[in-house]
């Protein structure tokens, strides 16, 4: 597709728009006029004092036109007008409507609260409805998640923080997944002298905490899949965790143990006794066929037999993923899934929807997803919605990804008084995130204002320990910020 941008800058939210409809095709933007199938012309007018937003589409041998004057001066209502001509254009051609209108942001619940808080919910409502164009539905979906969130973001205080502790091993790869994680089998040889490396970052993270006078709010392993290292291994990397903060202040220590087939007792105890407060086993579907399709060496018997077992062990508090547009999977199969994970009780569940990336599997192999995936993965967020909150289980975070079928969001569902709080608060960039291992982002936030800068760690596990002194260095830049912007009066 062509975006033909004239008269503007908006090079950014025009390509956002177009992406709702055509997520896996190129997207070229020009200044020049250019006429011919697969081309969008974009363009702010102004004609004797008046400014017009206007769009014309020319796509699968259909041509589509509109036009909507501006009456304010402002650059945001005028990039607002031509993204809806965009929109309006391509779904009268594709015979598509996204749910969430031309919103394509991360965060629309921040967006809610943001005008909820200067205007009012009624008009946060009625802007999300009339200019960003988004369904009742998502309306009342984000207004629930926005005040779920706005409660979790004021336990923050200016000297808070999180931790994130990354485990960038799996048993296999998923072929939905871009993350950058490794085989517990090809890595083997290196897990042991990683971890060590992690231990000293741990050891001077923690350090810099302490001088700084930070507080810990919560802490995350992920990944990857923390448990798919040995119980030995994780035993090490827990007590290192342990040994070098300061818990006083701790809320949630949550524990990924993402893939069902990594779970057994004995790592279960020893994440019990290091603290954890939440764990994490993620079926991504109760359907064997789906799970084979996707990758997933497990079964749904298996994630039965480690859920229990964890109750078993004293946890009371787990999560479960699921995921909507998996590749092979129905409306009917996702139902199943849903009642199958109402029947293990858990205390939150998180419904993603597929979003595929660059580095997948999938996406290498060109086996992208068409259009009717998204409109089939919209009725299953739709129903997953429905039916967790008719059991008391209420959307308490959400947040959004490029590339995602249907346009959709994911959505953390949870019992009151089980929400997940780091996933809020790194969500919200409400405050710092000290972050510990291969791929990981120290995400520094200034304490009483919005300036962000963002430390990063080598990406992959060789890198991470060949150049582990670099990464030492880096984390000097965590005192530096706060050099610049205390936390407390001192």
């Amino acid at each position: 597709m062509r975006l033909c941008n004239i008269g503007h800058g908006f090079d950014y939210e025009t390509e956002k728009v177009t992406r709702i409809f055509f997520p896996f095709d190129k997207i070229t933007v020009t200044r020049e006029r250019l006429s011919g199938d697969d081309t969008a012309l974009c363009e702010i007018e102004y004609n004797a004092g008046r400014t017009f937003a206007k769009a014309a589409v020319i796509c699968r041998g259909k041509r589509a036109e509109e036009s909507e004057e501006v009456f304010s001066a402002s650059e945001k209502e005028k990039e607002l007008a031509l993204a809806r001509c965009l929109y309006k254009c391509f779904s009268r051609i594709t015979g598509y409507k996204s749910e969430w209108g031309i919103l394509t942001g991360i965060r629309p619940a921040k967006l809610y609260s943001s005008i909820a808080a200067s205007k009012g919910e009624e008009q946060a409502n009625f802007c999300f409805k009339n200019a960003y164009l988004a369904a009742d539905n998502k309306i009342k979906l984000c207004a629930a998640a926005a005040k779920s969130e706005e409660k979790i973001i004021a336990l923050n205080k200016p000297e808070s923080f999180s931790l994130y502790v990354s485990v960038p091993f799996c048993p296999s790869r998923c072929r939905y997944c871009s993350f950058v994680s490794h085989s517990v089998a090809n890595a083997k040889a290196i897990i042991p002298e990683y971890l060590s490396k992690l231990g000293d970052e741990l050891k001077k993270t923690g350090e810099t905490a302490r001088d700084l006078g930070l507080r810990l709010e919560t802490v995350y392993i992920g990944g990857g899949t923390p448990t798919s290292i040995t119980a030995e291994q994780l035993e090490k990397l827990l007590f290192a965790v342990r040994e070098n903060f300061d818990f006083s202040s701790c809320r949630e220590f949550t524990v990924e143990a993402g893939r069902p087939d990594t779970v057994d007792a004995q790592k279960l105890k020893v994440i019990k006794s290091a603290g954890a407060t939440r764990i994490s086993i993620n079926p991504q579907s109760m359907n064997d066929n789906v799970l084979k399709a996707i990758g997933r060496e497990h079964t749904a018997a298996q994630m039965r037999e480690a859920f229990y077992l964890a109750r078993s062990e004293g946890f009371c508090n787990i999560n479960t993923d699921i995921i909507a547009g998996l590749s092979g999977d129905s409306i009917d199969s996702f139902r199943q899934t849903l009642y199958d994970i109402l029947e293990l009780a858990p205390e939150s569940v998180t419904v993603h929807s597929l979003a595929v990336k660059r580095a997948a599997d999938i996406s290498r192999n060109n086996e992208l997803p068409d259009s009717s995936v998204g409109t089939e993965a919209a009725r299953m967020v739709e129903f997953a919605r429905e039916t967790l909150e008719e059991n008391g289980i209420l959307p308490y975070y959400m947040y959004r990804q490029s590339k995602t079928v249907g346009n959709l969001e994911n959505v953390g569902y949870s019992r009151k008084g089980f929400e997940g709080l780091y996933n809020v608060f790194i969500m919200d960039e409400t405050h710092t995130i000290l972050a510990c291992g291969a791929s990981a982002v120290s995400k520094l936030k200034e304490p009483r204002g919005n300036n962000i800068e963002r430390i990063f760690n080598f990406k992959y596990p060789y890198e991470y320990i060949n150049r582990f002194s670099e990464i030492i260095a880096r984390k000097d830049g965590v005192k530096a910020y706060y050099d610049k912007y205390p936390c407390f009066d001192k």
